[in-house]
């Protein structure tokens, strides 16, 4: 049964009542986008540096994330609020940006060898270090596409899955979409981890791409059948119930008039985000200044294990060069662990959220982001000094290792409350989660371009590394804990009403 109710945007969301096993199927896009994210942030920060983008310019490429999530992803999740669609709300914006995520990645893949048959190099990529600029070129337009196409796809993902939430419950929702989350990131870190493409399917090895590209290119070839997979589950099991527009509130590309309000863009998104759910606004904050702890992480994880852990270095010698993909590869190794646990914990978080609140968990999540971050401030220090004086210090590296998978907890936690707080605040004032979760998506990207654009200066004053963003990120996570816990709103009990294990 639905019943209907005016959201935020003016057009009533569906709530529909499910099975656990359809809900379940139709949030399997989650795993299919996240096998690419995984990829892009595993391996492509090291990746474009050995094209010729310095590491502080390799930090200025992420901006597009945060470009393309504040111009798409509120313009696209109001559109599908409006959507009236005879294949449903979410689901032919998700179809449309997993077909653009698929194009994004081959073009990643394949930018060495499109740069080398733009003039790039004649030489063999064994013997040649040099820079590359076309392929450069190639590889940050599509990465760029990448972006703007993974932020077409989430919002409406995000949406989709509290509109199917139903008597299941929003947390229950988010847990299965970080569950599957969590899945696409261990096989996305596995794929990263795993340095032997190259060999299984020896074809992708070309005079322009050599070992460590080729085994890129293998792990993405693979990204783009998983994802057209979980697309396709995912349209198959959510069947959406069409909601019935208010007259004032038009169908898009209906030819009929229409009142400024109605009229879909930034302007219309600024002036509907000043009637959002109370308590939004702290959640904004909060989210902000919890994803500016975790940026820096996010970005530079494994070129932090690549550099200041494995001291290796993607355009020097030989050797380094070796040292720097084996620390890679560790990097995503250790992403594979905390996707484990990411995975396990996301069970985890419905009952704590019951049992202490939302606020306190989101809270002490935090404090171990702190103490997380702290450590590998410290990691840094100890290891770039000793390294100098006795070599490689291999206890470090296992100590890395276990805070990369601890840190999985938390991030189960992000990917999480912060969602599921919001798509309970809007289904508490009547609907609108498309817009809630696009505008929410703001308070996502604007740290990341505060990370993006001080990470490259912060690491040429202290030294060319990844350790003061990280020392940053530890700052941001002590005080958000401290704002979290005296700004979160405070959701009633019955809120967490519709846990995992309920059914009707």
């Amino acid at each position: 049964m639905a019943e209907d109710s005016l959201s935020v945007s003016g057009v009533g969301p569906p709530t529909q009542s499910i099975s656990l096993i359809r809900l379940i199927f139709s949030c399997m896009v989650a795993g299919g986008v996240q096998y690419g994210w995984a990829l892009q942030l595993s391996l492509l920060t090291p990746y474009v540096q050995t094209l010729g983008l310095s590491h502080a310019l390799s930090s200025l490429m992420w901006l597009c994330g945060p470009i393309a999530g504040l111009l798409v992803q509120p313009c696209v999740g109001l559109w599908s609020d409006r959507c009236q669609s005879r294949f449903g709300r979410r689901r032919p914006f998700i179809l449309v940006g997993c077909l653009l995520i698929c194009f994004a990645v081959i073009i990643i893949g394949f930018s060495s060898d499109i740069g080398y048959a733009l003039g790039d190099t004649k030489k063999h990529c064994s013997v040649y270090h040099g820079n590359r600029w076309a392929a450069a070129v190639v590889y940050v337009v599509g990465f760029w596409i990448l972006d703007f196409s993974n932020n077409t796809v989430q919002g409406p993902a995000r949406a989709l899955m509290a509109d199917l939430s139903g008597s299941h419950g929003c947390n229950a929702a988010n847990a299965i979409f970080c569950s599957w989350m969590a899945f696409g990131n261990i096989l996305g870190y596995s794929s990263g981890a795993t340095g032997e493409w190259h060999r299984w399917f020896p074809f992708l090895s070309t005079k322009a791409c050599c070992e460590a590209c080729a085994n890129l290119k293998g792990a993405f070839l693979v990204a783009v059948f998983f994802l057209l997979l979980c697309m396709s589950v995912t349209l198959i099991f959510a069947k959406e119930i069409i909601p019935v527009a208010p007259k004032k509130c038009m169908e898009l590309g209906d030819n009929r008039p229409k009142d400024s309000e109605d009229r879909v863009g930034p302007l219309f998104i600024i002036k509907a985000a000043k009637n959002l759910p109370p308590g939004m606004l702290s959640v904004l904050l909060v989210t902000g200044l919890t994803w500016l702890s975790w940026f820096p992480f996010i970005l530079y994880d494994t070129d932090w294990m690549g550099r200041e852990v494995y001291h290796g270095n993607p355009k020097g010698t030989p050797e380094q060069i070796n040292e720097f993909n084996i620390g890679v590869r560790q990097g995503a190794l250790g992403l594979l662990l905390n996707s484990i646990v990411l995975g396990v914990s996301s069970f985890l978080i419905e009952p704590m959220c019951r049992r202490i609140t939302t606020r306190i968990v989101w809270v002490l999540s935090n404090f171990i982001v702190f103490l997380a971050m702290t450590a590998f401030t410290i990691l840094s220090v100890i290891s770039m000094n000793e390294h100098n004086i006795t070599g490689p210090n291999h206890n470090i590296r296992i100590i890395a290792l276990v805070i990369f998978t601890i840190l999985g907890f938390p991030l189960a936690i992000l990917y999480s409350v912060p969602f599921a707080v919001t798509a309970q605040l809007a289904k508490n004032e009547g609907g609108g989660q498309g817009l809630c979760t696009g505008v929410l998506n703001i308070s996502i990207v604007i740290p990341q371009v505060i990370i993006a654009l001080g990470a490259g200066p912060w690491d040429a004053i202290f030294g060319k590394g990844n350790t003061p963003a990280f020392a940053v990120a530890a700052a941001f996570a002590f005080v958000c804990a401290f704002v979290g816990f005296f700004m979160l709103p405070k959701l009633s009990k019955s809120d967490y009403i519709g846990g995992i294990t309920s059914s009707h």
